[in-house]
């Protein structure tokens, strides 16, 4: 058997010594080393001896096992240096040439002023409603009947409301009902803001379009005045378009304000001059507000004799319109990449 063993090894030496690449080595490690490789079948007959020649067989069937062993990992070593440097000598890699360019996104034109808008109310003392109080889908209540919105008002025709098959729930046409929800329930101070989406039914065109986004403030407390609106809007306004711009508050109608007005700054195009844009006026619409009328705070619990607020509406794409000098509001909506990636 012993004879066996060493012939076995020059064997396996002859091969190993006429292998050139790393599956010889390994054909070589299966027909001698593996569980069905021969030195194993000698290994096993090994029971057959007596104990005397066990210990001499055994010990020189692990010492040749060794040096097989030894000798395979040297050579699967030399030839995987060798396959290694051809394959780097056939793909080289110049790494002063320019790397691939890989696209980013970006965040969408309206996210970023709407978190901007958020941002500078955040700095003024106003809290975000929570979402669950300012839903798409409402009923009649809260985006009419709650803001003293008359049943024969236009506002409630399905020419310019969403109606769903459900009876009396409509896609909301405004951020306002947001305040029935904010106030319900609540006892004042309230100083909130919401900002989400709206659908209307309009003809789009560069100026509309059938859905949109607001944002929606209301502030309620004691002794609150229209004084504190101004204060409140002029200051947005100022850091909004990053340096003070003349206002001007217009006299408007809103069934939920009272008094009502809308809010006028200088043309950015012309600075007042009176330009395409402003349609000659100098000024620019940005946003409609008032008080809040006493028979929405008192819809809501709250004593219009004890407790006084704001509200205002602003729409996100007109803000962004006029501060970075967009003329078709369809341009938010389009997915055109040579547009978004100005912003």
């Amino acid at each position: 058997m012993k004879e066996q063993l060493t012939k076995i090894y020059e064997n396996a030496t002859e091969d190993l010594a006429k292998a050139v690449s790393i599956n010889d080595i390994e054909e070589i490690r299966g027909k001698y080393l593996s569980r069905k490789g021969e030195f194993n079948e000698i290994k096993k007959n090994l029971k057959n001896l007596s104990d005397e020649d066990k210990r001499v067989v055994g010990s020189l069937a692990n010492e040749i096992t060794q040096k097989l062993e030894f000798a395979l990992k040297e050579k699967h070593e030399e030839f995987y240096k060798k396959e290694l440097n051809e394959k780097l000598k056939q793909q080289k890699i110049d790494v002063t040439l320019p790397g691939k360019f890989t696209p980013r996104g970006r965040v969408h034109l309206l996210t970023s002023t709407t978190e901007e808008i958020v941002s500078i109310f955040h700095s003024l003392g106003f809290s975000v409603v929570p979402q669950e109080n300012s839903p798409e889908v409402e009923t009649e209540y809260y985006n009419f009947d709650a803001l003293n919105v008359p049943k024969d008002h236009p506002a409630r025709d399905v020419q310019d409301t969403f109606y769903t098959e459900a009876e009396n729930v409509v896609l909301r046409s405004q951020t306002s009902g947001a305040q029935i929800h904010a106030m319900e329930g609540k006892n004042p101070p309230i100083r909130v803001i919401s900002p989400g989406r709206v659908y209307r039914n309009e003809n789009i065109n560069a100026r509309k379009n059938n859905f949109f986004h607001q944002i929606e403030g209301l502030y309620v407390d004691k002794d609150i005045t229209f004084g504190d609106l101004k204060g409140v809007l002029n200051e947005f306004i100022r850091i909004y378009f990053g340096a003070s711009r003349p206002t001007r508050f217009r006299n408007s109608f809103f069934p939920f304000t009272e008094p009502s007005a809308e809010v006028d700054v200088q043309c950015i195009m012309c600075e007042g001059k009176g330009c395409r844009t402003c349609s000659g006026t100098g000024w620019l619409e940005v946003l409609g507000c008032g008080m809040v009328d006493p028979n929405v705070l008192r819809g809501v619990g709250i004593d219009p004799d004890v407790y006084s607020g704001f509200a205002f509406g602003m729409g996100v794409e007109r803000l962004a319109m006029l501060k970075y000098a967009v003329d078709d509001i369809r341009l938010f909506f389009n997915n055109d990449e040579r547009f978004l990636k100005q912003f």
